[in-house]
């Protein structure tokens, strides 16, 4: 089982979560962060530590959000490990409740 970053935090990218991950299973692209699900340990810690509420278990993705599975597996074998805290993304306040950002993701 597996932690998952969703489409909430796409183009905010608060790192508030990657602080207390104990197995630094954070993956950071230009504006979103992923969770390589085969290194997440489920141990939940992430989840509460999210300003903007875009982690979830993989157990309570609703079936619009499935595909974040595949994405966050295939994203974090691309991009860098990141394992310490950055500030959000500039402008992570105008974007925080914008619905349907899937769009916005840069890879």
């Amino acid at each position: 089982m597996t932690y998952l970053v969703t489409e909430n935090c796409i183009r905010c990218k608060h790192t508030d979560c990657v602080d207390v991950c104990p197995v630094d299973c954070f993956y950071e692209g230009p504006n979103f962060l992923v969770i390589h699900p085969d290194e997440c340990i489920d141990c939940g810690l992430c989840e509460p530590e999210c300003p903007v509420d875009a982690i979830l278990h993989e157990d309570d993705l609703t079936p619009e959000q499935d595909k974040f599975y595949a994405l966050n597996q295939e994203l974090a074998e691309l991009w860098p490990n990141i394992n310490k805290s950055k500030p959000a993304l500039p402008d992570a306040d105008k974007w925080q409740d914008v619905p349907d950002k899937l769009q916005f993701l840069e890879r």
